[in-house]
C-alpha cells in the first residue's frame, strides 16, 4: 500500500496512517492530526471525564470538514 495523495501526483510514498473518514493511506507529508475530545458517557455515581484523543484525515476530508 502506498499513500494515495502521492499515488495522484505520480509518486510512490509509504503511508504512516489511514484517513478515519474516507480510509485512504497517507504519508507524513499527507496527514492532518488534530486533538479531539472523547466524552465518556455518565453512569449514576460516575464522574464523566474528557479524554484527548487524536484524529487522523488526510487532506481532502480535513478540507471537507472545515467547509461544513
Amino acid at each position: 500500500m502506498n499513500c494515495y495523495e502521492c499515488a495522484q501526483q505520480g509518486r510512490t510514498t509509504e503511508p504512516v496512517a489511514i484517513c478515519r473518514v474516507c480510509g485512504a493511506a497517507v504519508c507524513p507529508e499527507h496527514v492532518r492530526s488534530e486533538s479531539v475530545v472523547l466524552r465518556g458517557t455518565a453512569q449514576p455515581g460516575e464522574v464523566i471525564h474528557d479524554i484527548p484523543a487524536r484524529r487522523l484525515t488526510c487532506p481532502v476530508c480535513r478540507a471537507a470538514e472545515q467547509d461544513t
